[in-house]
């Protein structure tokens, strides 16, 4: 008898001054603008990162010479509310279309000029007990640094 694992969600919410319509834009369309372009999955040196903003586009890194890698796909798009991706992306930091982590990302309106943005990335037990955990570990450590850019980026364009 095989025990369910569960893995807890990482939970990350951040505060931006900006109205919810910009905070959602400069999170999907705005990605190259705010997503370090080191900091990816795909072959290097990578030339662009960026999120086809619609239901079933998909987050793409491409490198400098053109191959294309996908980091994850949207499975629900409610602009501006809510964007949620089926995370592609293997413990090991590596594409691998069988993963199916989940980062779900909600906007909601404080006042006509912020935004709470509240980001759960979980499900990481589709991926076994250790890979999972692994690959949690990671996310936990990495999200709240890449929120910080993304809120810096979206308070400029206001």
């Amino acid at each position: 008898m095989t025990l369910d694992v569960k893995i807890a969600p990482v939970r990350k919410s951040i505060r931006v001054k900006a109205p919810i319509a910009l905070a959602f834009d400069v999170f999907t369309s705005g990605l190259t603008k705010w997503w370090p372009p080191n900091h990816g999955i795909g072959k290097k040196p990578i030339q662009k990162v960026f999120m086809e903003p619609r239901l079933g586009g998909r987050w793409l890194e491409i490198s400098e010479d053109g191959v294309e890698t996908s980091v994850a796909t949207i499975t629900i798009w409610q602009p501006p509310d809510r964007v949620v991706l089926l995370w592609q992306v293997n413990a090991k930091w590596q594409p691998d279309a069988t993963m199916k982590s989940e980062v779900d990302v909600r906007f909601s309106a404080d006042g006509a000029n912020a935004t709470l943005v509240e980001l759960v990335h979980h499900k990481f037990e589709t991926m076994g007990a250790e890979a999972g955990a692994s690959l949690r570990k990671d996310v936990d450590g990495g999200w709240p640094g890449l929120m910080e850019r993304y809120a810096r980026e979206a308070e400029s364009g206001v």
